[in-house]
C-alpha cells in the first residue's frame, strides 16, 4: 500500500475515533467482576427476581443523588432474594445516570450471564447485585480496577508529590462530607503556569465516613506509579486524577470531553525516493486538511446541540417528575417496587381500610418499616389533593409530624409512603371503651403537649406556614412511646409569610372540628386551626367525640357540656370517668380552659398556639375569661358550602367528609 493512501487511511481511522468518543456511540464497560462462588438456573426464581430488581434499578436512576438501593424477595426459604443498588457519578445530570444504568442492566447480564453475584462498572455509573445483603456493608471482595495513561511525565516526583497531596485533599473532602446522600468532591491543583491536576473522589453514600476514608486511601496506594492520569475503582469507591478536565465543577448537562489524544505522526517517506516525499506530503494535507476542517465545524455544531438539549433535560428532571410532582424533598418510588415490599398488596400485609384505600405494611430495602397507603380510584383524593399532600410533608421535619418517605404516581395509581407508626391513631384508644383506660392523665397530657407543639411547628417555625384544615383524633398517630404526630395534609393550605387568613368555596373537613367560619362562610386561617385543637383537646379530657354526642342532661354537644360545667364552676366534671382519682388537678383545669379559649366563636378571642403551648407549660399563669363557645351543633347556626350534604362518612354518622382520605384506620 502506498504512503499516501496509507496515512489517509490513518487520518481517517483517527477521524472516526474521535467522532466516536465525542459523539458517545461507544458505551463500553470499564469492566466488571462476575465471581463463580454462586450460580443460578435461567428458570430459577432468583432469576426472575433478578429481573424485577434491575427493572427497578433502572426506574430509579434519575434519583438526584444518584444512588439508589433495593431488594427483591425473601419472603420465605424459597423466595430467594436479591439486593442490589446503583451509583452514579457525583458530576453527572440524571438523564446521563439513567442512560449508563440502562446499559448497565443489559450488560451486565451479558457478560455475567448465571453468576448471584456482579459487579459492573462504566465511566459514569456502577451497578452491583447478589444474593446477601450490600447496602451499608462494605465488599470485602478487594477487586480494584485500576486505569492508567501510558505517558509519563517530565518530571515524575515532583508531579507525583502534587498528585498525592491532592488526592488526600480529596479524600478528606468525601469522607468528611457530611450529607446523607452523597459522598462526592472534586479538586484542582496548578502544578506550573500550563500545568494542573484534576482530581475526583466518590464513595457510597451509604458508607460510614470511616469507610469511606478506609476505601480511598487503600485504592491511592494502587496509583504510585508516575503517571499523566490513572484511575482506580472499586465497589465501594473510586477516585481519579488527570491533567485535563474531566469532571463538570457544576450539574451536568453532557459527558466530559474526552482526553486530548495522542497526535499521530505521518512516517517518514522511504529512502531514495527524492522529490516523491514532497509530493506525498502534498498529498497528505489536500487530504487531511479538509477532513479535519469539517470534523472540527461538525462537532462544534454537535456538542452544542447535545450540550443545549441536555440542559434542558436536567433542568426539568431536576424540577419535576412525570406527575407533576416536585421531587426535591420526597423520593418517587416505581410501582414495581412497591408491590415487591407489599408482596403485591396482599391482604397479609393489610392493616386498615377505610373509604381512601387500604394501608399496607411493609419494609424498604434499608430495613425501615413503612406504611403504604394506596389511594382507592374513588377515595375523593384527586391529584391536586395528591400532589398537596406530597409536596406540603416532604418539607416538614418535626418529631410530632408523621414523616413522608415517597409516593407512587404511576397511571390511576397513587400511593403515599410514611413512617410506620406502631400505636395506630389516637381514636383508636380514645373513644374504645375497652382501650381508653390504655391512656392515663399523663398520657393524654403528653398528646396534648405533643399536638400543640407540631401545630405551633406548623403555624410559626416551619420555614411554610401551613393551614391543616382537617384536624380530629383519626389524624393523630401515636408512636411505640405515645408521642402524638399529625397526619394527613391531602387538605392543608401553604399560607405566604404575611399572609393571615385565605377564602374558599370549596369547604372540606369533617364537620364538628370545623370553625364556625370556615363551615359557614369558607374562610380559614391558623385560628381555625386552633378551633380544631381545642375541639380535640376537649375530646381527649372526656373521652367523648365531639360528632354523635349524648349525654343524659340533655346537653346536644360536647362544647355545650364542657361550658356548662365551666360556667357552674364544677369543670372536673366532664373528666373522664376511668381516669379514677390519678391525675393533676391544675393539669385538667387548665386543659379544659385552653379548649374553652380555642372555641370561641369570635376568631380573635382565640389565642395563638405560642400562647397555647405558653399556658400548658405554666398552667398556674393567669387564666385569660372565656366566653361561650360557638354552639355550632346548637340549632343556631347551619353548614353552608357546596360540598355540605356530599359523601357522608364510614365511620362517623354525624361527621360529613368530603375528603374520606382523612378518616385514618388504625395502623
Amino acid at each position: 500500500m502506498d504512503s499516501p493512501f496509507r496515512c489517509f487511511l490513518l487520518g481517517l481511522g483517527y477521524t472516526l475515533c474521535i467522532f466516536t468518543l465525542f459523539a458517545g456511540v461507544s458505551s463500553q464497560p470499564l469492566g466488571q467482576l462476575c465471581p463463580n462462588t454462586s450460580t443460578y438456573a435461567p428458570n430459577s426464581n432468583y432469576r426472575a427476581n433478578l429481573n424485577l430488581l434491575l427493572s427497578a434499578l433502572s426506574s430509579n436512576a434519575n434519583r438526584q443523588n444518584g444512588f439508589y438501593n433495593a431488594t427483591v424477595g425473601g419472603r420465605n426459604a424459597s423466595d430467594a432474594a436479591v439486593h442490589g443498588l446503583l451509583m452514579c457519578r457525583g458530576d453527572v445530570s440524571a438523564g446521563v445516570c439513567t442512560t449508563c444504568v440502562g446499559d448497565a442492566t443489559v450488560a451486565v447480564l451479558q457478560r455475567c450471564p448465571n453468576q448471584m453475584t456482579a459487579t459492573i462498572w462504566y465511566d459514569y455509573c456502577m451497578l452491583r447485585y447478589s444474593d446477601v445483603p450490600l447496602y451499608g456493608r462494605r465488599d470485602q471482595s478487594s477487586v480494584i480496577l485500576i486505569l492508567r495513561n501510558a505517558q509519563n511525565d517530565s518530571q515524575p516526583e515532583r508531579f507525583m508529590q502534587s498528585v498525592r497531596n491532592t488526592l488526600d485533599q480529596v479524600v478528606t473532602l468525601v469522607a468528611n462530607d457530611e450529607s446523607p446522600d452523597r459522598k462526592f468532591a472534586t479538586r484542582e491543583t496548578n502544578v506550573t503556569g500550563s500545568e494542573s491536576i484534576y482530581c475526583l473522589g466518590q464513595c457510597r453514600p451509604d458508607l460510614s465516613g470511616l469507610d469511606c476514608q478506609t476505601c480511598l486511601s487503600s485504592s491511592i496506594q494502587q496509583l504510585q506509579i508516575p503517571s499523566l492520569g490513572a484511575r482506580t475503582i472499586t465497589s465501594d469507591c473510586n477516585i481519579r486524577y488527570e491533567t485535563y478536565s474531566f469532571y463538570n465543577s457544576t450539574a451536568a448537562s453532557a459527558p466530559p470531553p474526552p482526553p486530548p489524544p495522542v497526535p499521530i505522526r505521518p512516517p517518514p517517506p522511504p529512502t531514495g525516493e527524492g522529490n516523491s516525499g514532497n509530493s506525498s506530503s502534498t498529498v497528505i494535507i489536500a487530504i487531511v486538511v479538509p477532513i479535519v476542517a469539517g470534523f472540527i465545524l461538525f462537532i462544534a455544531i454537535f456538542c452544542f446541540m447535545r450540550a443545549k438539549k441536555a440542559k434542558k433535560q436536567i433542568t426539568t428532571t431536576e424540577q419535576t417528575d412525570v406527575s407533576g410532582i416536585s421531587t426535591e424533598d420526597c423520593l418517587q418510588y416505581d410501582l414495581a417496587t412497591i408491590q415487591v415490599i407489599t408482596d403485591d398488596f396482599s391482604p397479609e400485609r393489610k392493616i386498615g381500610e377505610g373509604g381512601y384505600g387500604s394501608v399496607y405494611k411493609g419494609k424498604l430495602p434499608t430495613g425501615q418499616e413503612v406504611a403504604i397507603k394506596r389511594l382507592s380510584r374513588n377515595s375523593g383524593q384527586g391529584a391536586q389533593e395528591f400532589r398537596m399532600e406530597v409536596e406540603v410533608v416532604a418539607k416538614l421535619q418535626h418529631r410530632n409530624l408523621v414523616r413522608l418517605l415517597g409516593f407512587c404516581s404511576e397511571g390511576e395509581e397513587k400511593i403515599l409512603i410514611y413512617e410506620f407508626v406502631s400505636n395506630k391513631s389516637l381514636d383508636y384508644f380514645l373513644f374504645d371503651p375497652e382501650k381508653r383506660h390504655l391512656l392515663d392523665w399523663s398520657k393524654r397530657y403528653k398528646i396534648i403537649e405533643g399536638i400543640a407543639r407540631g401545630l405551633l411547628y406548623l403555624h410559626e417555625d416551619s420555614r411554610l406556614r401551613i393551614i391543616h384544615r382537617d384536624l380530629k383524633a383519626g389524624n393523630i398517630l401515636l408512636d411505640g412511646d405515645m408521642n402524638a404526630k399529625i397526619a394527613d395534609f391531602g387538605m392543608a393550605k401553604i399560607f405566604g409569610v404575611d399572609q393571615t387568613q385565605g377564602n374558599t368555596n370549596r369547604v372540606v373537613g369533617t364537620y364538628g372540628y370545623m370553625s364556625p367560619e370556615y363551615a359557614m362562610h369558607g374562610h380559614f386561617s391558623v385560628k381555625s386551626d386552633i378551633y380544631s385543637f381545642g375541639v380535640l383537646l376537649l375530646e381527649i379530657v372526656t373521652g367523648k367525640k365531639n360528632t354523635n354526642f349524648s349525654d343524659p342532661s340533655g346537653v346536644q354537644d360536647l362544647l355545650s357540656y364542657a361550658w356548662k360545667h365551666w360556667r357552674d364552676g364544677t369543670p372536673l366534671g366532664i373528666l373522664d370517668p376511668v381516669l379514677g382519682e390519678s391525675y393533676s388537678r391544675n393539669e385538667v383545669i387548665q386543659c379544659i380552659h385552653i379548649g374553652l379559649l380555642c372555641v370561641q366563636e369570635d376568631v380573635d378571642e382565640r389565642p395563638t398556639m405560642a400562647n397555647v403551648d405558653l399556658m400548658l407549660n405554666s398552667y398556674s399563669a393567669t387564666r385569660s375569661a372565656t366566653r361561650e363557645p360557638a354552639f355550632f351543633y346548637s340549632g343556631r347556626s347551619e353548614p353552608k358550602g357546596e360540598e355540605s350534604d356530599k359523601s357522608k362518612s364510614k365511620s362517623m354518622p354525624w361527621s360529613i367528609n368530603e375528603m374520606s382520605i382523612t378518616e385514618l384506620d388504625p395502623r
